[in-house]
């Protein structure tokens, strides 16, 4: 998928919702209590198709360690918005600078398990960024075709029961990598986006 099939794809439509599958395992949560995060849905040009940035978060931290993610963290309270608070987390991350960066939009946010209210921010980044790894905070990150993580053949579904619930849990492998929970949940609605046109 090109930078223009993209946004032709992308902006054309009102957001679609998550599936709502997703939204029962936090429904019991108190609104008031989540604590915001945003994520950089970070696409390169690599031969004219697009390419998403993933990271292998850190093993020793306390929230998703050793998993699959986009960049990002929590929001501070000297951050601006959701937006400025992705840019700033994928700086600090990965070395992806401000002027490296051009916004597109957002995803609908996203309420974890974990009692996080995420927002993914798209944006394209620039082919020619040179990643600059914090050690505590990631341990490598990769790039995957949009194509890839868009076609949802690629993706399975499994239930689980938990306490007499049923949840629902996304997984996407790619190559030697397990993409899946909150990160696959992401994906999947931007799947979604992708396909409404």
């Amino acid at each position: 998928m090109t930078k223009h099939e993209f946004l032709e794809r992308f902006q054309l439509h009102q957001l679609a919702d998550y599936h709502a599958g997703s939204k029962s395992r936090t429904e019991h949560l108190d609104k008031s209590t989540l604590r915001e995060a945003s994520v950089l849905i970070g696409l390169v040009e690599r031969n004219q198709r697009l390419h998403v940035i993933l990271t292998k978060r850190a093993s020793h931290l306390k929230h998703h360690p050793g998993q699959i993610s986009f960049p990002g963290g929590k929001v501070e309270e000297d951050d601006l918005n959701a937006t400025f608070t992705a840019l700033r987390e994928a700086e600090e991350e990965i070395g992806v600078r401000y002027d490296e960066v051009s916004v597109i939009g957002h995803l609908p946010r996203l309420v974890t398990v974990t009692q996080f209210n995420v927002t993914p921010v798209l944006a394209f980044v620039d082919s020619n960024y040179r990643p600059s790894i914090d050690a505590n905070e990631v341990d490598f990150l990769f790039e995957v075709p949009l194509e890839f993580l868009t076609h949802p053949e690629n993706m399975s579904a499994m239930q689980f029961t938990v306490r007499g619930k049923s949840h629902r849990v996304l997984s996407i492998p790619y190559k030697e990598h397990f993409i899946w929970g909150v990160t696959a949940q992401i994906i999947e609605s931007l799947q979604t986006q992708l396909q409404l046109s």
